[in-house]
């Protein structure tokens, strides 16, 4: 929200005993922490863990091994708020302060009361995760939680590689060629203003406004002016730099403009989408018995995946990507089952 990259600016270390925030700003490298993430030995607890697992991983290149997501451990459970602030007012009785959670966390030195608010946004995870442990054991979900977990812990940030900056961009696989030339020409303007000023994408130019660009493409300044989507401040800023993109787009010959990859699934035949309804009322029915959100079980083009393949046996079933193992474990003859039962109707 501050800054053209996105960095980790605090990190909160506890234990049952005491509670640390290290700078990552001033420290620089976090190597002799790596050692300690990556101890199999030492349980690492987390309230929602995606983003910081991939941050650290990108930043600091540091591995998190034996991972105890609190939060994750709350949906197998079934809790309906799964926040953070949420969760510890339910066990604890205990809100935390939410004013913080937006503010610019690498201004230096940090005022009191966020230095405050950081510690105690980890200081319960410990007495936390040892209820929601023993909850756990007592449903029978502590080994399919487990195994989520590590999952979860090998989560990385994509790696683009060179692609156009388009297919990261909502709306652009409705544009056309020219359109998409001239779109991608203003976020590589965007993009270069935005690293030189240290500020995100959003606070230059707003998607709203590029994409209306790109589909207008004004030639003109008063033309980029009668369209009204730019202040007078980005007008004065950026306005002949626009129509210089814009520009260099237009002339751009038919066989240089880019072409938006659009991937179409196949039309499922009638049985597979037969067995794709079916999974999918197993899995919701099973869930409810179950009292947690059905994505757990595994979502809608998971249950497509498993029709179309339509496994003939357990180590099929398993080998199929996403299928958790202790869901193979746990229902996979039910899986099974139900896809042999309208293998039977077609036969």
């Amino acid at each position: 929200m501050f800054h053209f990259q996105e960095k980790v600016c605090l990190i909160q270390l506890s234990s049952r005993r005491q509670c640390y925030l290290v700078d990552p700003l001033q420290t620089g490298s976090l190597s002799v922490l790596k050692p300690v993430f990556a101890d199999p030995g030492i349980r690492k607890i987390f309230h929602g863990s995606d983003y910081d697992i991939r941050c650290l991983h990108r930043d600091f290149s540091i591995e998190v091994i034996n991972l105890f997501d609190t939060q994750l451990a709350c949906r197998f459970l079934g809790m309906k708020f799964t926040g953070l602030d949420a969760v510890l007012n339910q066990f604890f009785g205990i809100h935390l302060e939410k004013k913080f959670q937006k503010k610019d966390w690498s201004q230096r030195p940090l005022p009191e009361e966020m230095l405050e608010y950081a510690a105690h946004d980890a200081v319960y995870l410990h007495e936390l995760s040892a209820r929601l442990e023993d909850r756990m054991v007592e449903t029978g979900r502590l080994e399919w939680f487990l195994e989520e977990c590590e999952l979860y812990s090998r989560v990385r940030c994509p790696s683009f590689n060179g692609e156009p900056r388009f297919l990261r961009f909502k709306g652009a696989g409705r544009l056309g060629r020219r359109s998409l030339a001239v779109l991608e020409a203003l976020l590589g303007f965007r993009e270069s203003v935005a690293r030189k000023l240290d500020r995100p994408l959003y606070q230059i130019i707003h998607n709203d406004a590029l994409l209306k660009l790109a589909i207008e493409k004004p030639q003109r300044m008063d033309q980029l002016k009668e369209l009204e989507i730019l202040s007078f401040k980005q007008l004065n800023r950026y306005g002949t730099h626009i129509l210089e993109a814009i520009a260099g787009a237009i002339v751009l010959k038919s066989s240089e403009l880019p072409v938006y990859p659009h991937h179409h699934d196949p039309i499922p035949d009638g049985l597979t989408s037969a067995r794709t309804t079916a999974l999918k009322k197993w899995r919701d029915a099973v869930a409810t018995t179950l009292e947690i959100e059905p994505a757990l079980l595994g979502n809608n083009a998971l249950m497509a995946a498993i029709s179309q393949q339509n496994p003939p046996d357990m180590d099929a079933l398993a080998g199929i990507e996403g299928v958790r193992p202790w869901l193979v474990r746990t229902y996979g003859n039910d899986i099974l089952t139900l896809l042999n039962s309208y293998s039977e109707i077609s036969g």
